[in-house]
């Protein structure tokens, strides 16, 4: 399956990298190369592993990456949590990228189901 940029994930995930893109852009620049290079990293390794899934040859690679992907998700929650509660900024500007994660992992879920059915 190397149409990767058709799957529903893919896009989710792009525009979960716009928002937090959007959102690092307002956190302190003391934080420039600690937490904010760390939500960056995390945010695009989600969709660069459902791609590189994507482009593999087996269905039980893309798998594989679709669970390296689920954690990236995982850790990106994680790390947005952390944003809260170090009050660099309110909890309703970070809730649309929390709920897009939540999204994305279900979608995540549901795809690895589908594919080990065939």
């Amino acid at each position: 399956m190397n149409k990767y940029q058709e799957l529903k994930i893919w896009n989710k995930a792009m525009e979960l990298v716009e928002e937090v893109y959007a959102l690092t852009k307002k956190l302190p620049d003391e934080e420039k190369f600690g937490l904010i290079s760390q939500i960056k990293r995390c945010s695009v390794s989600i969709p660069s592993n459902i791609a590189e899934g994507a482009g593999r040859n087996s269905n039980k690679e893309f798998i594989r990456f679709l669970s390296i992907a689920n954690g990236s998700t995982t850790e990106l929650e994680t790390q947005l949590i952390l944003v809260i509660r170090l009050k660099f900024t309110s909890k309703d500007k970070v809730e649309k990228l929390l709920n897009l994660c939540a999204e994305i992992k279900k979608m995540n879920y549901s795809l690895q189901r589908s594919i080990e059915k065939t």
